[in-house]
């Protein structure tokens, strides 16, 4: 039996070990992290102890869970930019051990843990949990999608106009203007919610039809991008390409809730 006949298999471990990282991790930080506790490591990016804790947990145990699977988190592959290439051609472990960095230094929902398992690129599993709330989202390739265990199918807010969530943080000012003028008209505009582990279960439950996402690195999409996609929803890039985590240089990537929501924003999207 493959890695991938087995993915359901694999679940309830993964939630575990996900829960444990949490419990022992980061929740004890919650609303208690001190100055020194928090690094700034980008502009408009922190980094905090419970970030680099909950990796080291997540890091370990999943390697004990599928040994010959490479580790790729978030903070090891800031140190080391070199960790990436493992995505091209080994089964990894793809971790962000606290999604939503900036809300959980602000002492503020949302943020989660999303863990991904991809081979030579592709993505074939995919977690996601919510730390305060417990809410637990799963997916495995060509296994549709599931939320605390039952199924879930995508579904849109069914309002005229669509709900997009939309940021301008990572556009010049170039792009906002013609995101103002080619897509805001068409749309109702809400906040995104800086944490990837909220947005993909909002497309999928009828919060938001669309969103844009500009930077796509794999440890912020992976999970979602396969969840969304086994909900019934859509995923991909601006020109339609699947997205995969190998191509972690790459920018622009649409999300929503339908293929039809997905055709309708990307066509606005060329325009851009």
């Amino acid at each position: 039996m493959t890695v991938r006949d087995d993915l359901a298999a694999l679940t309830r471990d993964v939630a575990a070990i996900m829960r444990a990282a949490t419990e022992e991790a980061i929740l004890p930080y919650y609303q208690r992290l001190t100055s020194g506790q928090i690094v700034s490591k980008a502009a408009d990016d922190v980094v905090t102890v419970a970030d680099k804790e909950s990796e080291a947990i997540l890091a370990e145990r999943l390697s004990a869970l599928l040994p010959e699977a490479t580790v790729v988190g978030e903070e090891a592959a800031h140190a080391d930019p070199g960790v990436l290439e493992a995505l091209k051609d080994k089964l990894c472990w793809i971790v962000d051990p606290v999604d939503g960095t900036n809300n959980f230094a602000a002492g503020k929902p949302p943020f989660g843990v999303l863990v991904a398992l991809a081979d030579r690129g592709e993505t074939l599993g995919g977690w996601i949990l919510d730390c305060l709330t417990g809410r637990f989202c799963d997916a495995a390739l060509g296994s549709g999608a599931r939320i605390d265990g039952e199924p879930i199918a995508a579904r849109g807010t069914g309002e005229t106009p669509p709900v997009a969530a939309i940021s301008l943080v990572f556009l010049d000012e170039t792009q906002r203007e013609r995101v103002r003028r080619t897509i805001a008209p068409y749309y109702s505009l809400v906040d995104i919610p800086r944490c990837a582990a909220e947005q993909y279960p909002r497309l999928a439950l009828g919060a938001n039809d669309v969103s844009v996402f500009q930077r796509t690195l794999p440890w912020d999409h992976a999970a979602g991008a396969l969840f969304l996609n086994e909900a019934g929803g859509k995923v991909a890039r601006p020109d339609g390409t699947a997205y995969r985590v190998d191509e972690y240089e790459r920018k622009g990537l649409i999300g929503a809730a339908s293929p039809a929501l997905w055709d309708d924003l990307a066509a606005r999207i060329d325009q851009v």
